[in-house]
């Protein structure tokens, strides 16, 4: 793209372009995620022989993406959108094959290599929203980077209900029927990564580095990231936590998007079980127990996703037009209200249920508003490996949250559990008021920072 001259309708034009590849590319992969979350526990049991591996597949995932996140920010420092999605993407469809040859050959540390792939993915498909404001005005960010992670929606319902139909797949391929979804997924992640190597031509990032010494590409415009010279992956992390200490803003949006994934994934992973101890306790009894724990988990969970997704289009436009901390502030209020309705109404399955809508509703606005604050919040040299920064610290955040909420679970029950994130939701909110006062207090600058 060097020596390039293009009009501000011609980089709006590549924006549209680029946040509808990256939408369509985020069905393709949710896929896959979908599928492994869904019967990766059911192949470890099977292929381990233990109930104890239930859980690798996905403490390996978000192990998997937690470490990759740094590394895949480096190298789309250096090289760009494309390659740094596309990379991830296909670690991905190898972890899939590799899944599958695990079902076929009976090897056990096959399946453990290849949801370690699909982390990889994982984290890819996270990065993705960032991809989708490099190019995007100020009034747009927030829009831009939910409709990215609105497109998720799609692969994350899709994928648990390639069972069946996956099923038959394997047949006709005369492979075992638990390998076939993973067919399915291999496929989805390989026209993912085909569509992104061939269609995010021009690169976002690379062009709006190009367009960084041009007039009328101010704050308000894309946010040209500049190039790293002669970084070292190894200090990138250093680089991208030394950035975000010099900036308040910065900090607030790491806070937000690490506090509110914490606070999830551990009062989400531990409310099946809590609703299983619910629904088998006094007046339900064997097999119609099992029935109501399975159908009462499966639809609550089903909303919890979709207050994560769905409305990732209405928190964007509220993430432009409310302000950046301002909804930071609607999400952990959000999430607050989360907790305490779940923890509260712990004996009510249908209060849980509402509990837990609420508290994917309170992450979405979390998450999107604060995932824009940090992409515009530290300077053009450290923009990306700050965002693989967050990424790493919030998927470190999530395995955190998700290995102690079962000790917090067992020694202060349900509603403590709950309770404990209400602690760390005020303390954020606290930190969002604080900065949004002393914002009040001074001059508005130009640009939109929160």
């Amino acid at each position: 793209m060097a020596g390039t001259v293009m009009t501000e309708s011609g980089v709006r034009q590549v924006q549209r372009r680029t946040v509808a590849l990256l939408s369509v590319a985020q069905v393709f992969a949710g896929i896959g995620t979908g599928a492994t979350v869904s019967i990766g526990s059911i192949l470890a049991v099977e292929l381990s022989g233990s109930t104890a591996w239930a859980g690798s597949v996905a403490t390996v995932m978000t192990l998997g993406a937690a470490l990759a996140a740094l590394p895949l920010a480096s190298l789309a420092d250096r090289r760009g959108r494309r390659i740094g999605q596309v990379t991830g993407l296909s670690a991905a469809m190898l972890g899939t094959v590799l899944i599958i040859l695990s079902v076929v050959s009976g090897v056990f540390i096959l399946l453990v290599l290849g949801a370690a792939g699909i982390g990889i993915g994982t984290a890819a498909s996270l990065q993705a929203r960032f991809a989708a404001v490099d190019l995007a005005d100020a009034d747009h960010r927030g829009r831009a980077l939910s409709t990215v992670v609105w497109a998720v929606t799609v692969g994350a319902v899709a994928g648990p209900n390639l069972i069946q139909p996956g099923a038959v797949v394997g047949q006709a391929l005369g492979l075992p029927p638990v390998a076939g979804p993973f067919v399915i997924s291999a496929a989805g992640l390989l026209l993912a990564t085909l569509l992104l190597f061939a269609g995010l031509r021009p690169d976002p990032l690379l062009l709006a580095r190009e367009l960084a010494s041009r007039p009328g590409f101010g704050a308000d415009g894309p946010l040209v990231p500049a190039a790293a010279p002669g970084s070292r992956p190894g200090g990138s992390l250093v680089r991208g936590m030394r950035a975000i200490r010099q900036s308040r803003a910065a900090w607030l949006a790491l806070a937000a998007v690490v506090g509110a994934h914490a606070v999830m994934v551990g009062v989400m992973s531990m409310t099946p079980l809590h609703l299983q101890e619910l629904v088998a306790g006094p007046g339900h009894a064997g097999h119609a127990a099992t029935g109501d724990v399975l159908v009462i988990i499966g639809f609550t969970i089903s909303l919890h996703i979709a207050g994560m997704f769905a409305l990732s289009p209405l928190m964007g436009w509220l993430t432009d037009k409310a302000g950046r901390t301002e909804t930071i502030m609607i999400g952990f209020t959000t999430l607050i209200a989360a907790v305490a309705v779940a923890g509260f109404g712990q004996s009510s399955t249908v209060a849980v249920a509402v509990g837990l809508v609420l508290l994917g509703v309170g992450w979405s606005a979390s998450t999107i508003s604060g995932s824009t604050l940090l992409a515009e919040s530290v300077g053009q040299e450290s923009r990306v490996v700050v965002q693989g920064v967050s990424d790493m610290l919030m998927g470190v955040a999530g395995a955190v949250g998700g290995a102690t909420s079962g000790l917090v679970l067992s020694s202060a029950g349900y509603l403590g559990l709950n309770m404990v994130g209400a602690v760390v939701g005020a303390i954020v909110l606290a930190a969002a008021s604080v900065t949004l006062v002393a914002r009040r207090r001074r001059p508005a600058p130009r640009s939109v920072a929160g």
